[in-house]
């Protein structure tokens, strides 16, 4: 009779003891990932095949340009920026249609996206590579509420082979403008195809006649037409890269200091 008390003073501090652990792990699992997040230092180079991502990869981590051919595999290395302690990992995906999916692997670890895109060729191949974008789209809008989105840079890439209507315009903010133009247009179509009950022809691969009813278009601006300024996938940035090509002669040498900028101010 006399022991009742005891038991059950020694329930409650059991149970007490459970609740005070059960808290402590939540905590330290909390600050452990928001640790992690704060240090996610990644970038990922993305974008169809034949846009210069290799050649951007090179610049940044070699500090020149180097002949490539149209990659196979992923690049990865590390770039050491002065003032930061952590150095930035930047990794190229393959472009190629059964490659390119391989970013979704560490979408969840990336600070930002960079997806390249040929502006000298962006309105001949603007169903392509919107397809393409429009399921990296649906990827970073899939990610879940508890993540940090990754910053979505869009790099009109090539500046240097677009022709200006005269000497002193700017050829970098020429070809940002067209490749924002064209991707919004098509990703537009893509969105008003879906909306009538219809899928979009998948592009990239070899089965041209399957219809992808894939997300990742939503935004919240008047009207519902696809604006990047409206996205609800999170941040969208423009910048106008070039890098010299290595057969052409006419190129002026350009510039990827604009995503180096980038990164040292972010990342």
């Amino acid at each position: 009779m006399n022991s009742s008390p005891v038991l059950m003073s020694s329930r409650t501090l059991i149970l007490a003891s459970l609740f005070v652990a059960v808290i402590a792990i939540a905590i330290f699992i909390f600050i452990s990932r928001r640790k992690s997040q704060s240090k996610r230092n990644l970038l990922l180079l993305i974008g169809p095949s034949d846009s210069g991502k290799t050649s951007i990869f090179s610049s940044l981590v070699y500090g020149h340009a180097v002949p490539t051919n149209t990659s196979m595999q992923v690049n990865s290395s590390f770039l050491n920026i002065q003032g930061k302690r952590d150095p930035i990992q930047i990794v190229d995906i393959p472009g190629h249609p059964r490659l390119r999916d391989q970013f979704k692997d560490s979408l969840s670890s990336a600070k930002a996206l960079a997806f390249v895109v040929d502006a000298h060729t962006a309105s001949r191949n603007a169903a392509v590579v919107a397809e393409h974008l429009h399921s990296v789209l649906d990827a970073i809008m899939a990610i879940p509420p508890s993540q940090p989105l990754p910053t979505l840079i869009i790099i009109a890439h090539k500046c240097d082979l677009i022709k200006a209507s005269s000497l002193s315009a700017d050829t970098s903010a020429l070809a940002v403008t067209r490749v924002q133009t064209i991707l919004e247009r098509e990703l537009e179509r893509r969105r008003s195809s879906q909306s009538g009950g219809m899928g979009v022809e998948a592009l990239g691969d070899d089965s041209n006649n399957e219809k992808s009813n894939i997300g990742g278009l939503d935004c919240s601006g008047p009207g519902g037409m696809f604006k990047f300024e409206n996205w609800e996938g999170g941040e969208v940035v423009f910048l106008g890269t070039s890098v010299q090509g290595s057969q052409s002669e006419k190129s002026v040498k350009g510039s990827t200091a604009p995503l180096m900028d980038w990164i040292e101010e972010n990342m």
